[in-house]
């Protein structure tokens, strides 16, 4: 009878140890599988969230400032704006005016008013006070088609300096020229392009037929090098090709900048008055300032129906 007791109590002590540990492990085995699978849940949550499109719209990619990139082509492309013409220049200044003497109208007008020093386009003013004062024709061709600067030199002291141009801004109603600060430096006349279409005007309009023959005549017959021996087919020359301009040229260096201009007259019964002025720093060669002052001339070519 003691023996089944001391049994029973063995057998009732291993159950009950059993038990405890079953209930002792029981929480821990909760523990371990609510935290192993932690990891990766957070692991592809964050995956997700990355690669996924944000609930708001993204914000629009910055748009260009205000300033329009220039086109290379004509009118209709933009590429006789303001803006596309003096990116052409892009280390100097550039003023172009484009007049309809058929239409009547300004049909371009980039910094009209800028003001440069004239170079030769003082020639222009020169020839039509020497021709007034009885001066050859021929020596007033000279002047002009070939840009001799010893000619205009001479005509310039006999014809009174500074007098020749103060003349021609009363009868031509110029506002932004000026005489030269060094009444024997004639090439420092101040000149702008509103001014210059002017100058072309008034001898279509009212100098006498005489002058306007003579004057026109020489500008037709513009040569490719002038008298110094520098290339003036720059501008309108290159741009349109033989037979399709009259043009008076200029060119100087370093006071202390570098001045490149091309002026004329431009289609059939000389119908475009074209004046482009430039001025670069000295760094810029003839050869590049030549070679982009053409380029402007050449956008303005849809103006002039070519």
């Amino acid at each position: 009878m003691r023996k089944v007791n001391i049994l029973f109590l063995v057998g009732l002590c291993l159950g009950a140890l059993v038990a405890l540990v079953l209930v002792v492990a029981e929480p821990q085995r909760h523990i371990v599988t609510a935290l192993g699978p932690t990891p990766v849940a957070a692991a592809g949550t964050e995956s997700s969230t990355d690669s996924a499109a944000p609930d708001t719209p993204s914000s629009p990619s910055p748009t260009p400032s205000g300033k329009t990139t220039p086109s290379s082509g004509g009118a209709k492309s933009g590429g006789t704006t303001a803006q596309a013409l003096e990116a052409l220049v892009p280390r100097g200044h550039v003023s172009v005016v484009v007049y309809d003497r058929t239409a009547g109208t300004t049909l371009l007008s980039v910094n009209a008013d800028r003001t440069y020093t004239s170079a030769s386009l003082v020639k222009l003013m020169i020839a039509v006070s020497a021709l007034e004062n009885g001066t050859q024709a021929g020596v007033v061709k000279e002047m002009l088609s070939r840009s001799d600067d010893d000619t205009a030199s001479a005509l310039w002291v006999v014809n009174g300096e500074t007098n020749i141009v103060e003349s021609a801004i009363q009868r031509m109603g110029l506002t932004g020229t000026h005489p030269p600060a060094s009444p024997g430096r004639w090439g420092d006349t101040e000149i702008t392009a509103g001014d210059i279409t002017k100058i072309y005007r008034y001898l279509f309009t009212k100098a006498p037929a005489d002058e306007r023959t003579i004057i026109l005549a020489a500008l037709h017959g513009t040569t490719e090098f002038g008298a110094d021996g520098f290339r003036q087919y720059f501008g309108i020359p290159d741009a349109l090709g033989a037979g399709n301009f009259a043009v008076k040229q200029g060119w100087s260096c370093c006071r202390p900048t570098r001045m490149l201009h091309t002026s004329g007259t431009v289609g059939k019964n000389d119908r475009y008055l074209v004046t482009v002025l430039t001025e670069q720093p000295q760094s810029v060669g003839y050869a590049t300032a030549s070679a982009q002052i053409t380029s402007v001339v050449k956008n303005l070519l849809p103006l002039l129906g070519m």
